[in-house]
């Protein structure tokens, strides 16, 4: 697919657009900027956006306040597309909704998407979904607003263009978003600068948890839901942590697991380019991209922790 309008047939007069569980900034920034492209063409009765809870610093993105957290009346649509959703069993709460669908796309960036809808575009190349939905709009149908949207998806997937997924593209991409006239200074702020106490606390209070395995190579921390609530924190909290067990000197990998409901544990993983950590997650029935990946596994923390080691530490043997 070379631009979105290929999906577009002039039989489609509904659409429903839905991101993935727990979303991301990413995430938030695709569906946001899909949801006001096409809203903008005016020919379509209805554009739906399904959304679970957002990001905090994602509020001020156009669409956000207009997503629909759960499904009212079932309704098939004519078109529904996925964004940034790796997986079927990861579209939120509008699953049933894309299953009812007369014709369904998926648009997305992690490597281990198998292809879940009638048409399938994954570059596992790009550094996230928003830059893949950049290179599929008419850029002069692109608006502050949607601008706004993909420009905060992009820093959100590649850390303000420090991680390795980074390209010369992303770079192109953010220069013409720029030019649209976004605010990237307030955008990088609201989305990585700006943090509430309640994640200072739990940043802080999870890096003094962590603890060094495998000779150094591996840094592992996480988090109970009875500590959670003991700092009154939510899993929307979370999200800076991996990536600042990473930053330890002389890691090959980061592992932080934190329980979403008794006895279940979200494990996200980070690596180095010594080790693909969408491997190991793909052992647990995950998934993601070389060096940020992710699955969920059930049991005791201890017991989590150590199986997702020793996965590493076959890894890293090899």
């Amino acid at each position: 697919m070379k631009n979105i309008s290929e999906v577009l047939s002039d039989r489609i007069r509904s659409i429903g657009i839905a991101g993935h569980v727990n979303p991301d900034g990413d995430c938030v920034g695709s569906c946001t900027a899909l949801w006001q492209y096409l809203r903008n063409m005016d020919h379509f009765e209805k554009v739906d956006l399904y959304l679970e809870e957002s990001p905090p610093e994602t509020a001020f993105l156009q669409g956000v306040s207009s997503s629909m957290q759960e499904i009212g009346e079932e309704y098939t649509y004519d078109l529904f597309i996925t964004c940034d959703v790796s997986d079927h069993s990861r579209i939120g709460v509008a699953q049933r909704l894309f299953d009812l669908a007369a014709y369904t796309v998926c648009i997305d960036h992690h490597v281990s998407n198998p292809g879940f809808a009638d048409v399938n575009h994954i570059e596992p190349d790009s550094s996230s979904c928003s830059e893949v939905l950049a290179g599929l709009f008419d850029p002069e149908k692109v608006d502050l607003h949607i601008a706004e949207s993909l420009y905060t998806g992009i820093i959100n997937d590649c850390g303000v263009f420090q991680f390795k997924n980074t390209s010369p593209g992303t770079m192109r991409t953010a220069a013409w978003l720029m030019e649209k006239g976004i605010d990237f200074n307030r955008i990088i702020d609201e989305s990585f600068n700006n943090r509430s106490l309640i994640k200072n606390k739990v940043l802080g209070y999870c890096l003094l948890k962590s603890k060094s395995v495998l000779g150094g190579k591996c840094i592992i921390s996480s988090i109970t839901l009875e500590e959670m609530a003991s700092l009154n924190a939510s899993q929307k909290d979370l999200d800076i942590v991996v990536n600042q067990l990473k930053y330890t000197e002389g890691s090959d990998s980061a592992v932080f697991a934190y329980e979403t409901e008794p006895g279940v544990f979200k494990v996200s993983l980070r690596s180095s380019d010594n080790l693909d950590v969408s491997v190991t997650a793909k052992v647990f029935e995950g998934g993601g991209h070389f060096r940020a990946a992710g699955c969920t596994l059930r049991g005791s923390v201890d017991e989590v922790l150590a199986r997702i080691v020793e996965e590493i530490r076959k890894r890293l043997g090899k």
